[in-house]
């Protein structure tokens, strides 16, 4: 069994620090991806930043590599294609050498009530928020576990992981306690290996995709209304992505060395 290093002796600087390790981040291109793979970055990792739309991989990659940190490429991926995470995941071991941080970011979140809801719109948001946070999970794990050196896998889960949110988002809320299930499960199975399951638990963002939510759905103005982190907050604002990388962050450096399995909320009080 892998033993996790004592690091109190270490420095602030020295324990946030991912200079020399490797991450890839899902669903990178934009929104809270593209912040959390920029503060990776800054923190000195390397970075592949994989999208379905490979254009904004390749553009946020871009920009981001132009910064001081580390290296920073961008991929096509889709989530719910095996094969598309696995190769990512190979070009990822291929540019950078190996893969110490995987990032599961890549989610949907289409608004149907449950009545209206077609088959095919259950499976594609549990295939790409469910199973795709699975896939890249083992894909990670398995590289990791082959060069022995541990790693950290954080999933980007909910408060819709924690309780019911607005309704028409059943097959949303039922990705995301699934993920922070398999949060625990992966943290239990992979613990032997050295590699710690983490997650972190947004409330609602500003991002494009929320945006383009509310422009594309007339009615998700008014539904949003029913979601309390968009009408109030404890702290006194919505969320902004850097509020979700900053604890993407903790989790991916030794700050957080100690811990595995959990779930961090990062909801401005909203599930007090």
């Amino acid at each position: 069994m892998a033993t996790i290093a004592d690091v109190s002796d270490r420095s602030i600087a020295e324990l946030v620090s991912l200079t020399g390790r490797n991450a890839v981040v899902t669903g990178g291109g934009q929104g809270l991806g593209k912040a959390i793979a920029k503060r990776l970055a800054e923190a000195g990792a390397n970075v592949l930043i994989g999208d379905v739309v490979e254009d904004l991989a390749m553009t946020a990659a871009a920009e981001l590599d132009q910064r001081e940190g580390g290296q920073v490429i961008g991929a096509f991926m889709d989530v719910a294609d095996t094969a598309s995470v696995t190769e990512a995941a190979d070009l990822a071991l291929e540019t950078f050498g190996g893969i110490d941080i995987w990032v599961n970011n890549a989610g949907i979140f289409p608004n149907k009530l449950i009545h209206d809801m077609t088959d095919a719109v259950w499976d594609q948001v549990l295939d790409i928020n469910g199973r795709g946070v699975f896939v890249g999970s083992r894909e990670a794990a398995k590289r990791m576990m082959a060069a022995g050196n541990g790693g950290v896998i954080v999933n980007i889960v909910s408060t819709a992981g924690f309780k019911g949110v607005a309704p028409g988002m059943a097959a949303y809320v039922s990705s995301k306690h699934a993920v922070r299930g398999l949060t625990k499960q992966m943290a239990l199975e992979l613990a032997p290996e050295g590699i710690r399951v983490l997650g972190v638990a947004p409330t609602y963002c500003v991002t494009e995709g929320n945006i383009k939510a509310r422009e594309e759905n007339p009615n998700r103005e008014q539904l949003a209304m029913n979601i309390p982190a968009t009408v109030s907050s404890k702290l006194g604002r919505v969320g902004v992505p850097d509020d979700i990388a900053r604890a993407v962050l903790f989790c991916a450096s030794d700050m957080s060395i100690f811990m595995t399995g959990s779930t961090l909320l990062v909801d401005a009080g909203e599930t007090i």
